[in-house]
């Protein structure tokens, strides 16, 4: 007879051991993705980026059975929206005109992190049905005890979706853009399955750096951990650089989680440079899995025609191809990567509402949303395409 569980809410990560919670999931390294992992909400949170001061107070829900950690969901505590991509600012909105309070709301997701991956961990051996049952009894209850209207899941793996779902959370499902590995050997077998008009503009815009004295690479691994803070240091300045120049920008992450994170994971994280005369100009800052490339953040000092689209996109799905990754996603948004070969992938969120007056409209809401984004999916797929179809034996036709 196994212990009974029992639930443990967590003011911070580092509360458990790096190895204990990353033993959740190392059964399943591909589907959980890098972003659970202990040193990347560790590196957001004792940076201070995901704070109780920038709006995320951690409520990581534990399973413990004795003294063993089985199971444990990131969850954090939200009185607004910004940086967390659940995009329910409507929801509030009308909740608002509704004379209801919309927040606090509790999070089992990843801070400033729109990326599929798993969120609810359950170590190998242990029955994943009965531990994701309690982990979501236990948001349930954190939620009525400390007062949350909602419990939101999002960017949940297909699988736990569909299991939140059964077990009577509202589905929501939206829209990212992912590029897909074929089985190319090069790149120019992915650039054979555009049409000509487009396949010549594409290499136009591939080899812009080259004219323009740019070298671009990947920089990773070893190399990157010789010289971590310094990294962490240029990735910083850049990415401030670019978005002080946007007006919408918004620094989610310091300098204190570049240098955190890439001190403590660099095996699972890259840097695209890109250099002019040796100096440094732009980068691209992405992790990894073992079957895939995430692009997270970006930035310049010098602005050239397709410097982003090179630094961002291009060379990481070259990368992917040279790599032999099932995939590459550059972030979320981003109509603009589908004339370059991405194409849509659903994104999956599970929501629980307590309030009895926001759950029954929202839930109404949610499943002609749903309908509706299914149904647009389908008609993407049969008439705008943009890549020819493969041949049985791999290649594109009429290449």
């Amino acid at each position: 007879m196994h212990p009974p569980l029992a639930l443990r809410v967590l003011e911070a990560v580092s509360e458990v051991p790096g190895a204990a919670w990353d033993a959740l999931t190392a059964h399943e390294p591909a589907a959980a993705g890098p972003f659970v992992r202990h040193a990347f909400l560790d590196a957001l949170e004792q940076s201070g980026s995901a704070s109780l001061r920038t709006g995320w107070r951690a409520r990581h829900l534990t399973l413990w059975r004795g003294g063993e950690l089985v199971a444990a969901a990131p969850a954090y505590a939200r009185h607004g929206s910004d940086g967390d991509f659940s995009r329910d600012w409507e929801w509030a909105a009308a909740a608002e005109r509704a004379g209801l309070d919309y927040y606090p709301k509790l999070l089992l997701a990843v801070p400033f992190t729109p990326a599929t991956g798993r969120r609810l961990l359950v170590a190998a051996g242990e029955p994943r049905g009965p531990a994701a049952s309690a982990l979501l009894a236990g948001a349930r209850a954190l939620a009525e005890e400390e007062g949350y209207r909602s419990v939101h899941v999002l960017f949940a793996a297909e699988d736990e979706a569909a299991a939140l779902a059964g077990a009577g959370l509202a589905e929501r499902i939206d829209f990212q853009y992912h590029w897909r590995n074929a089985g190319y050997r090069t790149p120019e077998e992915f650039l054979a399955r555009f049409g000509s008009k487009r396949r010549n503009a594409l290499r136009r815009e591939r080899a812009a750096p080259a004219r323009q004295g740019i070298a671009v690479r990947t920089v990773r691994g070893g190399e990157l951990a010789a010289e971590a803070t310094t990294w962490a240091d240029a990735m910083f300045e850049l990415h401030r650089r670019s978005v002080d120049r946007m007006e919408w920008g918004m620094r989610w992450v310091n300098r204190g989680f570049y240098r955190r994170v890439l001190a403590a994971m660099p095996e699972a994280l890259e840097i695209v440079e890109a250099r002019r005369g040796g100096a440094l100009v732009a980068a691209a800052f992405n992790a990894a899995s073992p079957e895939r490339l995430y692009g997270r953040y970006w930035g310049c000092r010098e602005e050239h025609p397709f410097l982003h689209f090179n630094v961002c996109l291009y060379h990481s799905v070259d990368e992917c191809i040279r790599r032999g990754l099932a995939a590459f996603e550059g972030g979320a948004g981003g109509d603009h990567k589908l004339v370059r070969g991405f194409e849509p992938a659903l994104t999956r969120s599970a929501h629980l509402f307590l309030d009895r007056r926001l759950d029954a409209p929202l839930r109404r809401h949610l499943a002609e949303e749903v309908r509706a984004r299914r149904e647009a999916l389908a008609r993407w797929r049969a008439e705008a395409p943009v890549l020819k179809p493969l041949e049985a034996g791999g290649g594109p036709s009429g290449a």
